[in-house]
């Protein structure tokens, strides 16, 4: 089942993670046409069962938890009736308030006369936002504590970051959070053990090519700002998926989930 990461939405920042309200609305428009989208939690437990799926089902997420999200993506979402899941770093919603740090090209202050631009922090949602997003049906996942590349972690400092990430956000949601996108996608068979030790029963990836899959290895398709309503069209099909994966997976991943249900 496709699962297609979307990350900032904002109407002037120009930037590989950011697209435009208008662009968004356009994606939700023709994925309400033409696919059914349906919630990460409908998705996996349609993957526990042992039914063959329909086809044309796919799911929104968004990684990161930029405060756009709030004011642009929720109307757009709401008003097409589609459900979608946000990967939330937990340290942005902790009494430290982590800044955006991770991202390379910040949008620029306007320049003042005589001067040039300034980088812009970038904000996220703020704990009121997120309950108030999840009153409104969305639902939320772990992007890590603090949005570090577990790869370059042990596997001990890999599972604190997990655990700690989880336990934020369940303390702020007062629900489970048994979801985890791994941040910029990157993980090993050492981030995944620490992923299924930490409590996360499903973690997703963002592969850039094929790449062994698993319940800790679950491949979502990028959106970015150059794809347009065709791009959308092929990373909702399920042959697309399928160039994401070994074929090994295809037909062993129902039944890894079905087990662990």
């Amino acid at each position: 089942m496709p699962v297609l990461c979307y990350h900032a939405v904002d109407p002037t920042w120009r930037s590989p993670l950011a697209i435009t309200p208008d662009r968004l609305a356009r994606d939700c428009a023709w994925l309400r046409r033409h696919r059914r989208v349906v919630s990460l939690g409908e998705a996996i437990d349609r993957m526990n069962g042992s039914a063959r799926l329909p086809g044309g089902l796919t799911v929104l997420t968004f990684d990161d938890g930029f405060a756009g999200l709030h004011r642009y993506a929720l109307p757009i979402l709401r008003e097409h009736g589609l459900p979608a899941t946000v990967f939330l770093v937990a340290q942005t919603l902790t009494a430290t308030r982590r800044p955006v740090d991770w991202v390379d090209d910040p949008p620029p202050y306007p320049p003042h006369e005589g001067e040039g631009t300034t980088p812009h922090p970038l904000a996220t949602l703020s704990r009121s936002q997120v309950l108030e997003m999840q009153d409104a049906g969305m639902t939320f996942g772990s992007h890590s504590y603090a949005h570090r590349d577990l790869t370059t972690l042990t596997e001990a400092e890999c599972e604190r970051d997990l655990r700690a990430s989880r336990e934020v956000l369940e303390d702020l949601l007062g629900r489970p959070v048994p979801w985890l996108a791994y941040p910029r996608g990157r993980h090993n068979e050492r981030v995944r053990r620490a992923a299924a030790r930490a409590g996360f029963t499903q973690a997703f990836s963002l592969p850039e090519g094929p790449e062994s899959a698993g319940m800790h290895a679950v491949p979502r398709a990028g959106i970015w700002p150059k794809d347009g309503i065709r791009t959308l069209r092929i990373k909702t099909s399920d042959w697309y998926l399928g160039l994401r994966t070994s074929p090994a997976y295809r037909f062993a991943s129902r039944a890894r989930l079905k087990r662990s249900a």
